[in-house]
């Protein structure tokens, strides 16, 4: 099962490598990392470059904002799965991927998330808050609860079927997508 990570970034240079460090050491063989750059003015797509050899794709090209980049990096992807990991984001440790891909085998499951923590941005080692993700409920999507989104991953098809984020609502893009999938 080949997993797309795309990542989003603008002038994120104070913590991009550390983003990408985290997706290039996961253990899984079978992953594509896409970058997308909105033209940043810092040093964020030299960073990128840097690892240009363990990124699939580097796009760099004004967009309309995180939405619309991240529709570029869907575009691109060509995995079975496809997670989203913003450049402020880090995964957790090598083995992630390989834990998201052994969920989706092991079950019927069109989408899987998971915990997150919240870490210090000074000091990384130090983690600030934790999110534990709760069992799946329908009420609670209608509530308003949704799943962090570095945590998601959702089976292609899905955005084949139903369409990428809507550019149309603004920050809550992700939100409408969720209950996009829900309902159709």
């Amino acid at each position: 099962m080949k997993i797309s990570l795309i990542t989003v970034v603008y002038n994120g240079e104070s913590f991009l490598e550390d983003c990408i460090k985290s997706v290039i050491t996961q253990d899984y063989p079978d992953l594509e990392y896409i970058l997308i750059d909105g033209a940043s003015t810092d040093k964020s797509l030299s960073i990128a470059c840097k690892y240009q050899n363990q990124i699939n794709n580097i796009v760099s090209e004004k967009d309309k904002g995180m939405y619309d980049a991240l529709n570029k990096g869907i575009a691109l992807a060509s995995g079975d799965v496809i997670g989203i990991l913003n450049a402020d984001d880090m995964l957790a440790s090598t083995d992630v991927i390989s834990v998201i891909a052994r969920t989706f085998s092991a079950s019927q499951a069109e989408g899987v998330y998971g915990d997150l923590n919240y870490i210090d941005p000074i000091n990384t080692a130090k983690i600030i808050r934790k999110w534990k993700g709760k069992a799946y409920s329908l009420s609670g999507i209608k509530r308003g609860w949704m799943p962090a989104h570095p945590t998601l991953y959702l089976k292609r098809n899905l955005f084949e079927k139903y369409g990428n984020y809507s550019l149309n609502f603004g920050t809550a893009a992700d939100y409408e997508l969720m209950l996009r999938f829900l309902y159709k």
